[in-house]
């Protein structure tokens, strides 16, 4: 006997599965943004608490600790499709070469949104983190599903 099988299962199926994914990677984004956040704001309220190049060092300091807290929990618990998984994808050197460049970029971009928000808006440098993080979020997850885990 044949089952009929609704057209829109397999659609709902991935959808369902995208959003999974960008579930996993907003959970694991919270646990780096705490990582990073939380480093710059001891840094920037303890050694690096001086003028705004010392705040650009201590954003760059905490970006690290947050991408490699993101790098590490991002390829063990968000891109899982069965395919990516029994590829390898994101464990190669080439792969790692990728997330360096996301990472490089998002680095970029968060210290530009820095400057923006509390050189010319007079944010605080926290709330000024905070709306970076978010934008940047976007950038990092979209980069890595196109070009390191796609």
């Amino acid at each position: 006997m044949r089952r009929f099988v609704f057209p829109m299962a397999s659609l709902f199926h991935a959808k369902r599965s995208q959003f999974m994914e960008f579930f996993r990677f907003g959970v694991v984004g919270g646990i780096s943004f705490l990582a990073d956040f939380g480093s710059l704001f001891v840094l920037r309220e303890t050694v690096l608490s001086g003028s705004l190049t010392e705040l650009y060092i201590a954003t760059v300091l905490a970006f690290l600790v947050g991408l490699a807290v993101n790098t590490v929990l991002a390829v063990k618990f968000v891109f899982r499709d069965a395919e990516v998984v029994a590829s390898g994808r994101g464990k190669t050197p080439k792969d790692l070469f990728r997330i360096l460049i996301i990472g490089i970029i998002g680095m970029a971009l968060t210290t530009f949104g820095m400057y923006v928000g509390v050189e010319l808006l007079l944010w605080n440098y926290l709330l000024t983190k905070i709306v970076v993080t978010l934008i940047v979020m976007f950038w990092n997850y979209f980069a890595r599903k196109i070009w390191v885990f796609n």
